[in-house]
């Protein structure tokens, strides 16, 4: 599934000006996005023609004009292409020419780019189609990644994206967080093709407004869904957009291992023109970061549990089905090849897909 469907890579912020690239290492390949000199955003997989080294190094964030091998100096554009081997003599003309860097497909909605590796995969336009619907009202293409923090946890991959898949744990692992101003008993589930989905939670009390927004920046066009509710749309597989009138706090989950994995938080904000950020920001990302880091110190308990004799199987509620949704679409990446029966589901929701 991770190398034939898009996922989230980068904002537009991390690559705003030719030369900006982005590292990202979530695929099954590490893969450099870079904006060319066209403004172009392209996607390659960060690996030398040569002798498979690295082009661009951890921590870089920004190449020059010409992107140079440290190995032995084989040199690409910025649009990937070999312009230069060190040592010409060695080489001929014919051996180079096939050998400029390997695109992948990379395509932008609203301010995020998206990456593919399968190139007879459906356009990002299509495959999100079904949750895009649904978004389109709010100006998304003006948002600010303001903020962005990493977290490991040591649970397997699934163990940590169903827990953003359900509300039915509010009262008890976000008791004094979450529980306070969602009512998890009055949460709507919506599903969707290509499995993307949504969880509307609603506000607890009439007229509520998050008092650790006061004074910030809305977006327009922000509906009663936006205002009266919490909308935490499920972008398949793994991005989390839980969206509020003065932003989102996205979360992307990445499996490392087979009993481990990466969260990332991405916190886009409405533009704030040039000025600093507002101070009341660093008490609403530490208020979120606490609702994190209650769900981490759940999962990596469940990563053991569940791997004791008494768990045989899984009961799952209404507020719980956007998992069985999950599950069936991750199946559908097998295209009938066999799935030893006790590790796929059954497809029982199609007619509830919207």
């Amino acid at each position: 599934m991770w190398e034939r469907c898009w996922l989230y890579a980068a904002h537009e912020d991390q690559l705003a000006k030719p030369g900006d690239c982005v590292l990202w290492n979530y695929g099954s390949s590490p893969i450099v996005l870079i904006r060319d000199d066209d403004g172009e955003v392209r996607a390659f997989y960060n690996t030398c023609r040569h002798r498979g080294a690295p082009i661009v190094p951890q921590g870089s964030n920004c190449v020059n004009r010409r992107m140079i091998c440290g190995y032995h100096g084989w040199t690409y554009d910025r649009r990937g292409r070999l312009i230069k081997a060190s040592e010409p003599r060695d080489w001929n003309e014919e051996s180079l020419q096939c050998r400029n860097l390997i695109s992948i497909r990379c395509e932008k909605y609203a301010c995020w780019y998206f990456v593919n590796e399968d190139s007879s995969s459906e356009s990002l336009e299509e495959f999100l189609r079904p949750i895009t619907r649904h978004l389109d009202h709010l100006p998304l293409q003006d948002l600010r990644l303001i903020h962005r923090s990493l977290y490991k946890v040591r649970a397997n991959i699934k163990i940590v994206i169903e827990n953003f898949l359900e509300s039915y744990h509010f009262n008890f692992l976000h008791k004094n967080t979450t529980h306070r101003f969602l009512d998890n008993r009055g949460t709507n589930v919506h599903l969707w093709e290509n499995g993307h989905s949504l969880m509307l939670s609603p506000n607890r009390r009439r007229g509520w407004k998050d008092p650790g927004t006061e004074g910030l920046p809305e977006m327009d066009g922000c509906t009663q869904i936006e205002k009266a509710n919490n909308p935490s749309y499920c972008v398949f597989p793994n991005l989390i957009l839980p969206i509020a009138p003065t932003g989102i706090p996205g979360v992307a989950m990445w499996p490392t291992g087979l009993d481990s994995s990466v969260l990332e938080v991405l916190w886009f904000a409405p533009d704030y023109a040039t000025g600093p950020l507002d101070a009341i920001w660093e008490v609403r990302i530490e208020n979120f970061d606490r609702i994190i880091q209650e769900d981490i110190r759940f999962a990596e308990p469940i990563q053991e549990s569940i791997q004791s004799r008494g768990f045989t199987g899984v009961a799952l509620s209404y507020q719980e089905r956007r998992i069985y949704h999950w599950h069936e679409t991750l199946d559908s990446y097998f295209d009938g090849k066999a799935i030893k029966k006790n590790l796929s589901v059954l497809p029982l929701l199609g007619k509830w897909v919207e």
